[in-house]
């Protein structure tokens, strides 16, 4: 019989490389959503007046 450890580890570490890609890349399309979101919730706290930016992630607090 041979020792299956190895493979089981390696199927492990292909899936963790997978799941790293896919958060990766997600957090890559919907950063500047995320971005303005918590700058939204940062202005509403502080008390000031959210502006738009041209972009998803550009927008300010005014």
């Amino acid at each position: 019989m041979k020792n299956k450890k190895g493979q089981a580890l390696t199927e492990y570490i292909l899936i963790i490389a997978l799941i790293s890609v896919i958060a990766i890349t997600l957090v890559n399309l919907f950063g500047g959503y995320l971005k303005d979101s918590i700058t939204k919730t940062g202005c509403e706290l502080s008390g000031t007046e959210y502006k738009e930016g041209e972009k998803p992630g550009e927008g300010y607090c005014e």
